[in-house]
């Protein structure tokens, strides 16, 4: 497997408070790789610095061969990283079919950008049901159906999933999971998965890094990790 993605011991800092202490992780062509740990263990940090929101104090970040770290957060998108943030972040005026439209902003390729609006549209059947409605009056479940296909909107190559199932009813969370299997299975995008629900970010992801404190605690296949009991003690508290 290429490598995708890279940190090499990377420290970042709010203030002086140190957020990530000199962790190193990776991500393959192909591969849906998680993130767990608890609220504070460093996780979005880890997504923050490879999108260019937050500067890294030490340590360097490549994607695709190149260094990134320093790079501006809209170039970081045209070089094919896409991140979902937290907390469902919809433009809750506008109709899903605009919401699914911004996230092409760096596109002019109006043919193909109709072919990723069909792909996304049939990926998630409730957003074609919900095609003309403002996005602010749906769901919770379907409102992250929206996040993440707006993210594929922008075809990325390695898509970042910032705690995807928080505040979401456990049947979509269920839609949710199988859907980031699908877009890394079928549309081949690679997938750094950030999860407080451990048990399904294991299930559906090839390799896993446990956060502990801003520091990697432990790492391996994911298949591994599930039956690990040290994880089953401190991460295992998620039900799919």
């Amino acid at each position: 497997m290429m490598q995708l993605l890279s940190f090499d011991d990377v420290h970042l800092y709010y203030d002086h408070v140190y957020a990530l202490k000199g962790v190193s992780l990776s991500v393959n062509e192909g591969e849906t790789v998680a993130l767990i740990g608890a609220n504070g263990a460093g996780k979005s940090s880890i997504l923050r610095a490879i999108t260019g929101l937050r500067k890294i104090r030490q340590g360097q970040i490549h994607f695709g061969g190149k260094r990134i770290d320093g790079t501006p957060s809209d170039e970081v998108v045209r070089l094919g990283i896409s991140m979902v943030p937290e907390g469902r972040r919809v433009f809750s005026y506008m109709s899903v079919r605009d919401n699914l439209l911004m996230g092409a902003f760096t596109r002019s390729d109006k043919a193909e950008i109709r072919q990723s609006l069909d792909m996304v549209l049939t990926r998630f059947p409730r957003l074609k049901e919900r095609y003309s409605q403002a996005a602010g009056t749906m769901s919770g479940g379907e409102q992250q159906m929206l996040v993440i296909g707006r993210a594929l909107m922008a075809r990325p190559k390695l898509l970042l999933l910032d705690e995807p199932s928080l505040g979401i009813a456990p049947k979509l969370v269920q839609d949710i999971a199988r859907s980031i299997v699908a877009i890394n299975r079928d549309d081949k995008v690679s997938v750094l998965l950030v999860e407080q629900n451990s048990r399904m970010a294991l299930r559906i992801s090839q390799r896993a890094y446990a956060l502990t404190t801003g520091s990697v605690a432990l790492s391996g296949e994911s298949a591994n990790l599930l039956n690990d009991e040290r994880v089953k003690k401190l991460y295992l508290g998620g039900e799919v």
